[in-house]
C-alpha cells in the first residue's frame, strides 16, 4: 500500500489462507485433468522487493516458463505464475503424453503451449475465485499468456504500472505434489501479485483488516 498504510503480518496470513483454499479447488481440477492425485498448497506468502523477487525465481536471467494475465473486475493488477523449465516440461508431458515434450526446443507444439495456459488458468482462477468468495468482490481472470523467457524480461510488463507507487510485490509461493506409481514428486513455482496500487486498500478494507 504505502508508508501510511503498511501491509503487516496480518494482512500476509490473511492472503496465505486464501491462498491455500485456492490451491486446494486447483488441486482437485488438477487432479481430474491428469487423473492422478495432485495435492498443493501455500506454505509462504510474503512481501519482497522487486530485486528479491528476481532471486526467488532464480535470477532475473534465469529461463523459466511464466503465465501473465491481468485481474479485472472491483480489483485490478497483474499476476504471474512462474515455474522453472524442467518443472513445466514435467507437467506438460503427464499432461499431454508425450515424454519428448520440451519448452527448450526450437519449436514448442501448440498442444504444449495450449495445456502450460490450461495449468494457469486452473491455478490463477482457483486464487483469485478463493479472493473473490472472502471479499465479496467481482474478481476474474483475462486470459493467459505464456512466456518462455528470463524471469526479468517476463515481469518487466507488470512492473511498469506498481512501480510508479511501490518497490514490493505479493510472493504467493506454491507446492505441487504429484503421486504415480515411482512416488510421490514435489515441485515449487511462484505467484508473483501486484495489485495497482488503488487495489491494496480495496482488498484488505473487504477483508475487514485494513
Amino acid at each position: 500500500m504505502n508508508a501510511n498504510n503498511p501491509i503487516t503480518d496480518l494482512h500476509l496470513d490473511v492472503l496465505k489462507e486464501i491462498g491455500n483454499i485456492g490451491a486446494a479447488h486447483a488441486a482437485t481440477s488438477m487432479s481430474q485433468l491428469l487423473d492422478r492425485k495432485i495435492d498443493m498448497y501455500v506454505p509462504n506468502v510474503k512481501l519482497v522487493s522487486f530485486d528479491e523477487m528476481f532471486e526467488l525465481a532464480g535470477g532475473a536471467e534465469k529461463v523459466v516458463a511464466g503465465i501473465f494475465l491481468r485481474i479485472e473486475g472491483d480489483l485490478s493488477g497483474s499476476m504471474f505464475f512462474v515455474l522453472p523449465i524442467h518443472s513445466a516440461n514435467h507437467f506438460i508431458k503427464r499432461l499431454i503424453g508425450d515424454d519428448t515434450f520440451d519448452f527448450e526446443s526450437a519449436s514448442i507444439p501448440e498442444i504444449g503451449i495450449s495445456a502450460m495456459q490450461e495449468l494457469g488458468n486452473i491455478l490463477s482462477g482457483s486464487y483469485l475465485s478463493a479472493l473473490s468468495d472472502f471479499t465479496g468482490l467481482n474478481i476474474y481472470p483475462t486470459v493467459p499468456s505464456l512466456s518462455v523467457d528470463m524471469v526479468g524480461a517476463i515481469v518487466s510488463f507488470g512492473l511498469i504500472e506498481v512501480s510508479h507507487h511501490s518497490d514490493e510485490v505479493i510472493v504467493i509461493d506454491t507446492q505441487i505434489s504429484e503421486e504415480s506409481e515411482d512416488g510421490t514428486s514435489s515441485i515449487n513455482g511462484q505467484f508473483f501479485l501486484m495489485p495497482d496500487p488503488t487495489s491494496y486498500r480495496t482488498i484488505f478494507r473487504s477483508l475487514g483488516v485494513l
